[in-house]
């Protein structure tokens, strides 16, 4: 038997998990603990910090709840969720395929179903929004019957999880393209927000002089039989951190700025904007692109 010291300590335990069954665990763990080691040797990690991190990660999962995930904003304001967000996108995305974004954590599932042209927004009130276009295959072809799953913050900058009984669903809501691809909702303004700052991750990024705001902006699922689920968002270019995310969801190609008489538009009086989906077909290798989830089906698991 060695003494261990702090640079064999790595080598020792990864000798030890290497009867790991699962290739791809197997593979995952061991970089984890070479990294992990190299991190607390690179910093000097200190018993009453690694107590003081202990803590901070107790604290963020028992801060989770069905309508809560405080780890997925943890992974959000670290830039991780983006970060993955960005490799699937590049390894998965094809041709002309619309960017992908973060699905982040408040997406519900069994959302309401509207028809063309409802407005999401049953309970809130604020100036109106129209947002209208189409579905579009690689091919620039309309792809019908696609779903087209919507979620916001209202207008004063909350999501229904965190403004009304977490049962009620508000200013969200699934479409349907018709047959030739176009889809048209009706929502409201959204408001830029913070992320909620009264947890464990509100206090990291207090500690780091970080404003945690999120720009305004809609988030979209778009689905259709054989093709690759499309996650993302469409951001406001007025809002002020537009250029400073907090979670670092932005890309240039997702920005839009709403304005009245948008050719096309079903009422050019209400401030409009047109933008057009692209899917791609679904290689058969490809799982999933969705960066979060419904917090009630983590909470359950």
């Amino acid at each position: 038997m060695a003494d261990l010291d702090q640079n064999s300590i790595t080598d020792a335990v990864i000798a030890q998990m290497a009867t790991t069954e699962d290739p791809r665990m197997k593979e995952v763990m061991e970089s984890l603990v070479r990294h992990l080691h190299s991190f607390a040797r690179e910093i000097r990690l200190t018993p009453d910090e690694w107590l003081k991190a202990i803590g901070f990660l107790t604290r963020t999962g028992q801060t989770c709840t069905p309508s809560r995930q405080e780890f997925i904003l943890l992974s959000d304001t670290l830039g991780l969720s983006r970060l993955v967000n960005l490799m699937d996108d590049k390894a998965n995305r094809m041709g002309d395929a619309t960017e992908a974004s973060l699905l982040g954590p408040f997406y519900r599932e069994a959302s309401p179903k509207f028809e063309m042209g409802e407005s999401i927004a049953v309970h809130a009130k604020g100036p109106e929004l129209i947002v209208f276009g189409r579905v579009l295959d690689e091919n620039g072809r309309g792809v019908p019957n696609a779903s087209v799953e919507v979620w916001q913050t209202d207008a004063e900058g909350y999501y229904d999880l965190q403004a009304i009984d977490p049962q009620q669903m508000d200013m969200r809501g699934q479409f349907r393209t018709d047959e030739e691809g176009r889809y048209v909702v009706r929502t409201l303004f959204p408001l830029g927000y913070y992320i909620p700052m009264d947890g464990p991750v509100g206090t990291m990024i207090t500690a780091q002089g970080r404003h945690g705001c999120r720009p305004a902006h809609i988030h979209m699922l778009i689905g259709a039989e054989g093709y690759r689920e499309l996650v993302t968002a469409l951001y406001l270019g007025s809002d002020q951190y537009i250029d400073s995310d907090v979670v670092f969801g932005v890309s240039e190609s997702l920005v839009v700025n709403p304005r009245t008489g948008v050719e096309g538009s079903p009422d050019p009086a209400v401030p409009s904007v047109h933008y057009d989906f692209h899917i791609a077909r679904r290689a058969e290798h490809d799982k999933t692109g969705r960066v979060g989830a419904d917090p009630s089906k983590i909470a359950a698991e």
